[in-house]
């Protein structure tokens, strides 16, 4: 079994990039997080076997996950 890695670790404080995601997430959501992108990781998720979601816990305490590529660190 392969090994993922990511530069990324639980707890880390992110922000998401809004124009990453600005096409595949719900209208409410985006103006979350054009309101404030942050959030904490709290963890990961497989997405296609090839690459890795981060879950994050919004500023608003709502958990969404992303794609890896889709966050910078805050």
């Amino acid at each position: 079994m392969s090994k993922v890695t990511t530069s990324f670790r639980i707890g880390s404080k992110v922000k998401v990039v809004l124009d990453s995601v600005r096409d595949r997430i719900p209208s409410a959501l985006s103006l979350q997080l054009k309101s404030d992108p942050r959030g904490t990781l709290l963890g990961f998720k497989m997405t296609d076997g090839t690459g890795v979601g981060v879950i994050l816990q919004l500023s608003d305490g709502s958990k969404c996950w992303f794609f890896e590529n889709e966050i910078a660190r805050a």
